[in-house]
């Protein structure tokens, strides 16, 4: 088992994420495939597109957050909300209504 206390985690910088500071709660080096992340986004935070080899799943603690995908496609989340974004698929990501958000983000190695 692995437990980790609400203030703790590692500091680390998402790449291509702008406005953001999260803490890696637990690493694929500790599970041996999963990472989880919780990232405190300020208001004019996001993430530029960019896609990856592993799944990803996003829920909304706090906040409001749209994600988009190729094309048109688009989500507005909210607290309670989550997405799953599949191994290769593109996403970019914005914060909503200039108000901070905290997403907690799992990420699955293959």
């Amino acid at each position: 088992m692995i437990s980790v206390k609400d203030a703790k985690g590692t500091p680390y910088d998402a790449a291509k994420h702008f406005e953001v500071f999260g803490l890696q709660k637990i690493t694929e080096a500790q599970s041996k495939r999963i990472t989880v992340c919780y990232s405190y986004f300020q208001p004019n935070g996001g993430a530029e597109m960019s896609s990856s080899p592993k799944e990803r799943v996003y829920y909304v603690v706090k906040g409001s957050i749209t994600v988009n995908g190729k094309g048109d496609e688009t989500h507005v989340l909210n607290p309670g909300d989550l997405i799953y974004i599949a191994p290769g698929e593109e996403r970019d990501m914005i914060i909503n209504d200039g108000k901070p958000a905290e997403v907690l983000v799992f990420i699955v190695t293959p």
